[in-house]
């Protein structure tokens, strides 16, 4: 079993690394299938976020599954090293332990990592590349997940993403209140983001879809309108607040809006606003790693509960690689069974011709049990009549431990 974890996150790589190697949902089937089938890796669960980009592998080859990744994504490998972390075995285990406990998030102790988690290796599953290692490695990473929520405070008062959008919109508009705010998409990150500046009871809220039926359950919701995508060069004006957009459609609407601020918070990756937005007067654009500067603050009392979250880890972490290490040592086991079941087998063989022909059975039986243990025996035996003075002593402390003797 070579476990291994590698990818790129926010502390290695920016945004402009990461979103070039972020699968997307229409990517991730065809990405399991093809690194397993290419046997790069018998198995594999690739988790991708806003933050992240991380493979969890059962390879023999970590440079084959780091040559794969540049590849898929039609990176040069030497673009991608810089920033690729490759983690084996514990390292490994740790990693999946922290990220699921929120310890390696942007915003410390936060929750969506472990939904994230649980959705890559419901994808791995379905795809059929899930296996006994990768399926024992995240059965005990979300046990441990639990256990550091359950047992710390690492969560409390933690600040997501959408919320620090909430924030960083309050420093530019006096009041969200009086504000209109359009979202455009009707998925999860969407539905966090109106979550929050629906509590702050802004004067409009708009959901724009490509299919409205599909957003209208969100928008009644929240008590917000529907609006069709084709509708936005239109509409785009009437808005103060709002994700996602192009700079060309940007530039017809400050115009319309007599250069009134507008402010942007792009949380996809890969990003969804072209780059040159952020130059643009009256436009305030912030990413996702602009938005960790905000969910950064205020984290003392969660920063207390790392070493106490670390503590847990490391003790799972150990278990963990015992397991895997007993699992290691399966096909030794099995081959000292086979070898005592084919002596076991003959000797029985034995005895039961020489019943046939008359034989008395005690006598059989005897002959029969101490065949066998000179059979069993005669490995060891010959071991320690063959040993020269260094090996001996190292191989009577051995077998006496195997044995249970006392030998003095």
């Amino acid at each position: 079993m070579q476990l291994l974890t590698l990818g790129v996150n926010h502390h290695t790589a920016p945004l402009a690394i990461r979103e070039q190697v972020a699968f997307g949902p229409e990517k991730l089937v065809q990405a399991l299938h093809e690194l397993t089938q290419t046997q790069r890796a018998s198995e594999v669960a690739i988790l991708s976020t806003c933050n992240r980009t991380e493979l969890y592998v059962n390879t023999p080859s970590p440079e084959a599954v780091a040559q794969w990744l540049a590849d898929f994504h039609q990176i040069e490998r030497r673009e991608l090293a810089p920033y690729l972390y490759t983690l084996p075995r514990e390292q490994a285990a740790q990693h999946a332990f922290r990220v699921a406990a929120g310890l390696d998030s942007m915003v410390l102790g936060e929750t969506q990592i472990l939904g994230q988690m649980k959705q890559a290796v419901q994808a791995a599953e379905e795809a059929g590349t899930l296996g006994l290692l990768l399926h024992k490695l995240f059965q005990r990473t979300f046990s441990v997940a639990k256990e550091v929520r359950t047992s710390t405070e690492i969560g409390a008062n933690s600040v997501s993403m959408a919320a620090a959008a909430v924030r960083l919109a309050e420093r530019i508009f006096p009041s969200i209140r009086d504000q209109a705010c359009l979202f455009i998409g009707a998925g999860e990150m969407i539905e966090l983001c109106i979550t929050h500046f629906a509590a702050q009871h802004p004067r409009r809220m708009t959901v724009a879809n490509r299919t409205t039926e599909r957003a209208r359950p969100l928008a009644e919701r929240f008590n917000a309108e529907v609006i069709p995508l084709t509708a936005l060069p239109d509409e785009l004006p009437a808005y103060d607040i709002m994700p996602i957009l192009g700079k060309g459609m940007l530039e017809r609407a400050i115009k319309q809006r007599r250069h009134r601020p507008i402010f942007i918070v792009d949380l996809a990756v890969p990003r969804d606003v072209e780059a040159e937005v952020a130059d643009m007067d009256d436009v305030f654009l912030y990413s996702v790693d602009d938005l960790g500067q905000v969910v950064r603050e205020g984290m003392d009392n969660r920063v207390a509960q790392v070493a106490q979250a670390e503590a847990i880890i490391e003790t799972s972490v150990e278990n963990f690689v015992h397991w895997m290490e007993g699992r290691e040592l399966v096909p030794l086991i099995r081959s000292l069974r086979d070898n005592a079941e084919r002596h076991r087998r003959h000797e029985i063989e034995k005895a039961e011709k020489a019943l046939a022909r008359g034989g008395d059975p005690r006598a059989v039986l005897e002959a029969m049990s101490h065949a066998l243990s000179n059979k069993l025996l005669h490995a060891p035996t010959h071991a320690l009549n063959h040993a020269n003075s260094a090996e001996r002593d190292q191989l009577v402390r051995l077998i006496s431990q195997l044995y249970g003797l006392h030998h003095e």
